[in-house]
């Protein structure tokens, strides 16, 4: 009988789910709206059903199959209390018992654990990806906002409370630019794909450009990838931009290497495909900022991830991981 587990990811507007087998392949996948109508219960029982269908969906064509875990990673994520708690970009207000609610719709399935997206990301990059093999590395997503995870002697850390390794709300410009959680000079401010956006205003002012392709576009409009596409073309602004966020980078990753001194680190989210526009920057900034010590050492690799299935993957890759326990 071939085993299967299920990758949940909870994010803002969609929830996107996936039935993996223990190669990393997604065998059939659905994605859902997040609700906004706070009902945690009402969406962990459509979440449930959907689960099911989509595993029978499988087995229809694969009666041999088993499901024996299920994987989440979402927003303010609690690992040891299976909890969801206070998630800014959720509709699901104080602390949301998420593992105790599924189990009551899966009593059947072996393991049922969840965590951060990062973290997810962390262990699916260990499982699936370019970490294979390594047991100390750090996983950086840089999305929406700017998440980590931390592998220590080949196990993620959660510290006291299951939320540590929030790299990304370390100081990096005290009394900088506000982060999104409300605290001044966050690297999340600066390295995020809105951080990207903002740098691409201050610049466009700094310089009083009104030629370069960006100036053309709101607030709103502007987004990394059509930064990219501008530095693609040249765009001396849009080059600026990817500069200093890799700098600004650098400087949080050699802050990662000082504390844990890993064997690499990992760069997954929609501002890596720039490739060498952001990595450049980065491994230059990172090596300025380290210690002698630590010179020349440390990788700064792409995640290996299938981009488009990788928040499933990851996600599923912690059910695989509680299996082994």
């Amino acid at each position: 009988m071939k085993k299967v587990t299920v990758g949940i990811d909870i994010g803002g507007t969609n929830t996107a789910i996936g039935v993996v087998d223990n190669t990393g392949d997604v065998l059939q996948k659905q994605s859902i709206p997040t609700p906004g109508h706070g009902d945690a219960e009402r969406y962990v029982k459509d979440l449930a059903n959907t689960v099911k269908e989509l595993v029978e969906s499988v087995k229809h064509i694969n009666p041999g199959i088993e499901l024996v875990g299920i994987g989440i990673g979402a927003p303010n994520a609690n690992y040891y209390k299976g909890t969801i708690e206070e998630a800014p970009n959720l509709s699901f207000k104080g602390i949301v018992h998420f593992v105790e609610m599924l189990r009551v719709h899966f009593e059947e399935v072996k393991a049922i654990a969840l965590t951060n997206d990062a973290n997810a990301a962390a262990i699916g990059e260990m499982i699936y990806g370019g970490a294979k093999g390594m047991k100390n590395f750090v996983m950086y997503t840089l999305g929406t906002g700017v998440g980590s995870g931390l592998v220590v002697n080949g196990d993620l850390v959660y510290g006291d409370d299951g939320f540590a390794g929030e790299c990304g709300h370390t100081v990096l410009v005290p009394g900088g630019r506000m982060c999104g959680c409300g605290i001044e000079g966050h690297l999340e401010a600066y390295c995020s794909a809105p951080g990207m956006k903002r740098t691409a205003f201050e610049l466009l002012v700094k310089y009083n450009d009104t030629t370069s392709p960006l100036a053309n576009k709101t607030y709103n409009e502007l987004d990394s990838k059509a930064i990219y596409e501008a530095a693609i073309a040249g765009d001396k602004i849009a080059l600026e931009v990817f500069e200093q966020t890799g700098k600004y980078l650098g400087q949080g990753l050699a802050d990662s290497v000082h504390h844990l001194s890993p064997e690499a680190v990992f760069l997954f989210g929609g501002p890596t495909a720039a490739g060498d526009f952001i990595f450049k920057p980065a491994k230059e900034s990172m090596e300025k900022h380290l210690l002698a010590t630590f010179k020349n050492k440390i990788e700064i690799l792409p995640s290996q991830l299938k981009s488009g299935d990788a928040a499933i993957v990851g996600a599923s890759a912690l059910a695989w991981k509680e299996l082994e326990k």
